[in-house]
């Protein structure tokens, strides 16, 4: 057995954590502060900005499949590699820009970059690398991106101090320079190392270590196609639920700062301490979600993950005071973190590991339509109403919906095969 200090899937996890951090400190939970030091210099819209969140979250939708097929085919490293160019350049780019049209060009491109060097690729290696702890291995992979949100305090620092074209110059430049070589840590199969997943060579079928070495509620083995698993109900469901929380999730990253700005009076670097004060929570989510998911019915916990979402959301809703917006980023923090990893944990339970990329690429294209309408619904209506309260209500009343999906996603029969 390889131990698990040696063992280079822990090295991926690692090299995934950091490629989360970057993306999350410098883009996702960093774009609400551009937002309002864009609104301040152009005066443009609320929803010209959630039009162009929600464009780039179309666009890792509809790429989905396609994105997927390439990592299962050609493998995480050459599109992480090229993602992160991608993503570094489009910062650089994205400090000279003076209008919409260059504004919406080049937050595309760096949705891009994110999209082709993040997630996807990073989970379709972990996957591939792990099977006994694999819901853990994911979180502690995605804990990257709110520990990112963490550092958005020091990018509010940066931004206040030299400016958000400078903060964003050398944001590309720390991407370029970190993001791109490390890159080469990512290989696709254990195999391909001589490594088994986890490190641990496989057991025999029954014998009396089978069942200590077999993760909570998986069945044996088995890898479904792509169209085998279009087939089963479960990935639809699955997908259905995703984007429920979504809506929450996406809606708060791009509206969050500047709502407790405009309500709360809140200076940005305040602001910036309520996403600190959520990932936080996060992080704390995640690392105890990814051990839970390993263990117990991972469908039931992402169930009142939903119903955190929608009680945090309400609570902000609402917000007259610090005390409500803090209960708002614990609960919202601690559902975000659990739930996230779970997803990719349960499709792999569920589908197997070999075209883990391609099957997940698949989902993205129903999982997108909640990136893309939270921000849309919640800027359009607080550009209408002159308040954020009804568009987060509503968004928190799809969320209870959305749990619905996650109790009928019942894991598929296996496929029948000649």
């Amino acid at each position: 057995m390889i131990s698990a200090r040696g063992f280079h899937g822990w090295r991926i996890v690692a090299a995934g954590f950091v490629l989360e951090m970057l993306m999350g400190a410098l883009l996702f939970h960093a774009y609400g502060a551009y937002v309002v030091l864009l609104r301040q210099e152009f005066g443009w819209s609320k929803t010209l900005f959630s039009v162009a969140f929600a464009m780039a979250r179309a666009e890792s939708g509809i790429l989905g499949p396609i994105q997927g097929w390439m990592t299962d085919r050609f493998g995480p490293r050459v599109l992480i590699r090229i993602g992160m160019t991608v993503f570094g350049l489009a910062f650089v780019l994205f400090s000279q820009i003076g209008s919409p049209p260059t504004f919406f060009l080049v937050f595309f491109l760096m949705a891009l970059g994110s999209s082709l060097g993040g997630y996807l690729p990073v989970a379709v290696a972990i996957v591939s690398w792990f099977r006994r702890r694999r819901a853990l291995a994911l979180s502690i992979s995605s804990t990257g991106m709110p520990v990112g949100g963490l550092l958005t305090q020091v990018v509010a620092l940066a931004l206040s101090a030299f400016g958000w074209r400078w903060t964003a110059f050398l944001s590309g430049l720390l991407v370029l320079s970190v993001g791109v070589p490390i890159a080469r840590v990512f290989r696709h199969r254990s195999a391909s190392r001589g490594e088994w997943p986890d490190g641990e060579p496989p057991v025999a079928e029954g014998g009396p270590a089978a069942a200590d070495r077999s993760p909570a509620g998986m069945a044996p083995a088995v890898d479904f196609t792509p169209r085998e698993a279009m087939r089963a109900p479960a990935l639809w469901y699955i997908s259905l639920g995703h984007g429920s929380a979504l809506l929450v999730v996406s809606a708060v990253s791009v509206h969050l700062i500047v709502h407790v700005t405009e309500r709360l009076g809140y200076s940005l670097q305040q602001a910036a301490a309520v996403v600190a004060l959520m990932t936080v929570m996060q992080v704390t989510g995640q690392l105890g979600g990814g051990w839970a998911g390993d263990r117990f019915n991972k469908r039931a916990i992402v169930v009142g993950c939903m119903i955190a979402h929608a009680t945090g959301l309400l609570l902000l809703a609402s917000a007259t005071s610090f005390p409500m917006v803090a209960a708002f980023a614990v609960l919202h923090g601690l559902a975000w973190g659990i739930r996230g990893p779970l997803m990719s944990a349960i499709r792999a339970d569920y589908f197997g590991s070999a075209a883990f990329g391609t099957i997940t690429g698949i989902s993205s294209m129903v999982v997108m339509f909640g990136m893309v309408g939270g921000p849309i619904i919640a800027g359009v209506l607080a550009d209408r109403t002159g308040s954020y309260e009804l568009g987060f209500r509503i968004l928190a009343a799809l969320a209870v919906l959305g749990s619905i999906f996650f109790v009928l996603a019942r894991r598929p029969s296996l496929p029948r095969r000649a």
